[in-house]
């Protein structure tokens, strides 16, 4: 790590010295707030397995739907861990900046709190219905953006000046980005595995590109979510011992959403405006391709079917390793082509 990263900025940076300055400092707090998150994760997911047990807060299978496709029931409680994780590395790590942070903290427990409920009703054979869930994700994506965490707008690559977009489209496309990632990383939730290492190749790669446009809390909070995602995965590896459940994956999406809004979409361009959209390529490309299909046979957007692409996979003959394993390097393939991008500088 400590000879990785320092050679990764030299590659994108234009002045060698430069970027060691830089780089001192901060390559020890970025691991230190992995380790953090990585070790909160790590510890608090079996004590919160066995009380997942203890009151049957656990994902029973049904071998009648498709999407259910494990064998044992398995504890929805991964969650709850990942946003303590996050939390603790979150506050030791970033200095506090008022209503930004509170904000941050208050949109991040919101959304795992209608996630629980939701995990909660599903343990029981019950669904929540869908407006509780887009009323608090869009709450939250709201409390977001009154914070400062905004798409105001982008660099015009021809004259060099900023183009700011009306404050009307700058909050439609703030929220529509934040309530769309995080149902998108939430709808690729469907084997073990894959929303997790889907969301850690994400930050990595988000990581990688706040490292490189020198934005220190946005590249903090992305290895934060490298060192979650990567702890999780610790017990979520096929067989699964543990799911994150909805709380678990709409906490990835709503928080990479944040981290690519005051990171990579800053100071974009037209062209490298597909930056973030491409380091979240699997599950944005995936998710338009369901929704789409969805409206066109008149189904409702938030009815969980087996039409995703991992499910396809699945029926085409891989076994489930085998699929995990394509979609995470399809996602390491638009990660890079995020990072050529970002060099390219257009």
């Amino acid at each position: 790590m400590d000879g990785f990263i320092p050679l990764l900025y030299v590659i994108i940076s234009k002045d060698f010295h430069e970027s060691c300055r830089i780089l001192e400092g901060p390559i020890i707090a970025y691991f230190a707030a992995f380790l953090v998150s990585f070790l909160v994760v790590l510890l608090l997911i079996p004590p919160l397995r066995r009380w997942a047990f203890r009151i049957d807060f656990v994902d029973k299978p049904k071998p009648d739907v498709e999407r259910k496709i494990h064998r044992d029931p398995i504890p929805l409680t991964a969650g709850i861990a990942i946003f303590a994780g996050f939390v603790c590395a979150y506050m030791t790590f970033i200095t506090f900046q008022g209503s930004r942070t509170v904000s941050l903290l208050i949109g991040s427990l919101l959304i795992v709190c209608i996630g629980l409920v939701d995990d909660w009703y599903k343990t029981h054979g019950k669904e929540l219905a869908a407006w509780p869930k887009l009323i608090v994700q869009l709450a939250a994506a709201i409390i977001v953006y009154k914070s400062g965490v905004v798409f105001y707008g982008f660099n015009n690559p021809f004259g060099g000046e900023d183009i700011l977009l009306p404050v009307y489209l700058q909050f439609f496309l703030t929220v529509t980005w934040i309530f769309g990632v995080t149902t998108v990383i939430n709808f690729s939730d469907g084997m073990d595995g894959l929303a997790g290492g889907l969301s850690a190749i994400s930050a990595v790669t988000l990581f990688v590109v706040a490292l490189a446009k020198g934005q220190s809390d946005s590249a903090m909070m992305a290895i934060i979510l490298v060192g979650a995602a990567v702890a999780y995965l610790r017990y979520n590896k096929p067989p699964a011992k543990v799911f994150m459940g909805d709380a678990g994956a709409t906490l990835f999406g709503f928080l990479l959403a944040v981290v690519a809004l005051d990171g990579a979409f800053k100071q974009a361009t037209v062209l490298s405006l597909l930056i973030p959209i491409l380091a979240l390529g699997v599950p944005i490309f995936d998710n338009i391709f369901v929704v789409l299909k969805r409206l066109r046979e008149r189904k409702p957007i938030y009815q969980a079917d087996a039409s995703q692409a991992h499910y396809r996979l699945l029926r085409s003959g891989l076994n489930p390793k085998q699929v995990v394993l394509f979609l995470c390097l399809v996602n390491m393939c638009f990660g890079l082509s995020s990072i050529i991008l970002l060099l390219l500088n257009v």
